[in-house]
């Protein structure tokens, strides 16, 4: 399910009555792969309840220069809410997810293995929340942007 910023307080505050296990991500998730997919699964297997927050439209463009995104941020949220990995996909507008973990209160925040738990932006908010990180490995040689610089080799 898609669900907005605004109604995220309410709505963790359900599952954390559940005494649901919330597992938190983020990225653009521009173009999916079996990189994303397998990432996804692995952070949702964490828990019972898995969020991803998506960089928005013109967070995005911030962060990955102004060919980016391919696919806009409704696009790209539709295609997360069809996995089975995920539960709940989050639009967000910040270049990292601080504000957005504060609303998700997860017990665990994932991020992918070419990070350094130390380096993340979100590492501070994430101490502060008593939230556990764990770092999942990448599958070599996927990204969105080896992808793109292949199609733009042809």
């Amino acid at each position: 399910m898609i669900i907005k910023k605004e109604n995220l307080k309410e709505f963790i505050g359900k599952l954390k009555n559940e005494q649901k296990t919330i597992v938190m991500t983020n990225g653009c998730f521009d173009i999916l792969h079996i990189g994303h997919v397998e990432y996804l699964k692995k952070s949702k297997s964490l828990g019972d309840i898995l969020i991803v927050g998506l960089n928005s439209d013109s967070s995005v463009k911030k962060l990955k220069g102004p060919t980016r995104p391919i696919n806009s941020e409704l696009d790209r949220a539709g295609v997360l809410d069809a996995l089975k990995a995920v539960d709940h996909v989050c639009i967000f507008d910040e270049n990292d997810a601080s504000s957005l973990m504060e609303l998700c209160q997860p017990d665990i925040y994932t991020k992918g293995g070419e990070y350094r738990i130390e380096e993340l932006p979100e590492y501070a908010t994430a101490t502060k929340l008593g939230c556990k990180i764990v770092l999942v490995d990448m599958v070599k040689g996927k990204s969105t942007t080896n992808l793109v610089n292949q199609i733009n080799q042809h």
